[in-house]
């Protein structure tokens, strides 16, 4: 069965982060009031799982394989659709 998930993995906390800092500049310099900002990246998988447990596990390892490196990233898995359904 084909299931849909997503991969976010960003910077853990108390790592600098450039591009956050100049995207949370340049939103103040447009007027907005915003504390921090922090990047991430976005990974959208096909998995080929038996059921949605199993997807996610095979994005979480695939995070801890290649995704993302653990010295410096946190990721988070989250499973969207399952062969085109939305609920």
């Amino acid at each position: 069965m084909m299931f849909l998930v997503k991969a976010e993995v960003g910077l853990k906390r108390g790592h600098f982060d450039p591009e956050g800092d100049v995207v949370a500049k340049s939103l103040r310099d447009l007027g907005f009031s915003v504390g921090s900002v922090r990047v991430s990246k976005a990974y959208t998988i096909e998995v080929d799982a038996r059921d949605a447990a199993e997807a996610k596990a095979l994005a979480e390892e695939m995070c801890r394989k290649l995704l993302a490196n653990p010295t410096k990233d946190d990721f988070m898995v989250e499973v969207l659709l399952i062969e085109g359904r939305t609920d």
